[in-house]
């Protein structure tokens, strides 16, 4: 069956198509039949009980500098879509909030992807919080007093933006860092949300592994190991994506949180896990589909489009 399929995601004429996973999984949704649509979040709007969007019909092709051709533009109800993708990227601000706000209006009678009401309630470095035992220690505070006290306990910790992503703002203070109350100083000027710190995990010189969830079941990973020189292994910042297999910590942690990502309509999902210890589960906009389809072999975008397909069916 032909399906329509609208993207609320960043300017697609800028993404990488050998890396970004919301192309790969439009080009999926392509070559199965579906109908695309694509819109940017500022063009969404809700009035008189109707959510519109103003955007265009696209095709795509895996032609660098010539990736997708927009149609005519045109303003939607997005109420007569089958199914819209929730992929800008974070940071997790109001602007984002909102647009999770509007979609749960036409939610689930159009079935939206991620579920918008949870990845606004359960956003990537509070669901973790769910599970203690699986975490390292986790403190979230925008008290000096605080942070400085979880610095003294564990001494060598990682200190970043509680709604950031892609490595942005993320610092490692070890036990010899004095530039904690500097750094509480910075973030205190831009915005008054708390910060999240965790116990540094040294195994994260080995890579910080991606794990890839579809509706609860783990798939695949890969492991991205840092830069030399730096903490962050994230690929936004140099780090090396590589080859990996699930162990049985991997398998044990999915176990876990699998069951409540399905109940809740996470049906695309990446967590986050150093050494035996989960550190992120990522609903916003999570990444990793197309490195782990080279790895493996395995055409991830298939197997979350089959996904969506069953629950629509």
């Amino acid at each position: 069956m032909t399906i329509q399929v609208a993207f609320q995601m960043d300017p697609i004429q800028g993404v990488d198509i050998d890396a970004d996973s919301t192309f790969r999984i439009a080009e999926e949704a392509q070559a199965r039949g579906h109908d695309l649509f694509f819109y940017t979040p500022d063009r969404l709007c809700f009035r008189e009980g109707r959510v519109t969007a103003r955007g265009w019909p696209m095709e795509l092709r895996r032609l660098k500098g010539d990736h997708v051709t927009l149609g005519e533009e045109k303003k939607v109800d997005l109420s007569d879509f089958e199914v819209v993708w929730l992929r800008q990227d974070p940071p997790f601000d109001m602007g984002y909030i909102t647009t999770t706000h509007i979609l749960d209006r036409i939610h689930p009678d159009t079935l939206v992807v991620n579920d918008p009401f949870w990845v606004r309630n359960y956003p990537e470095k509070l669901l973790v919080l769910e599970f203690p035992d699986l975490t390292p220690p986790t403190m979230i505070a925008r008290s000096l007093a605080d942070l400085k006290s979880f610095k003294s306990e564990h001494g060598d910790i990682i200190l970043k933006p509680l709604y950031g992503n892609g490595g942005a703002g993320v610092f490692r203070l070890d036990p010899n860092d004095r530039n904690l109350s500097s750094l509480h100083e910075l973030f205190a000027g831009i915005n008054n949300e708390p910060l999240i710190a965790q116990k540094y995990l040294p195994a994260v010189s080995k890579g910080d592994k991606r794990v890839i969830l579809i509706d609860g079941e783990p798939v695949g990973a890969i492991n991205r190991v840092p830069a030399e020189g730096e903490t962050r292994s994230n690929m936004h910042v140099g780090g090396r994506p590589e080859k990996v297999e699930l162990t049985d910590r991997d398998r044990e942690i999915c176990a876990r949180i699998g069951p409540l990502l399905r109940e809740k309509g996470q049906i695309f999902v990446g967590i986050d896990v150093i050494g035996d210890w989960l550190t992120e589960i990522n609903v916003t906009s999570p990444t990793g589909i197309q490195e782990l389809e080279r790895f493996d072999g395995v055409n991830i975008a298939a197997k979350i489009w089959e996904a969506i397909e069953a629950r629509l069916s």
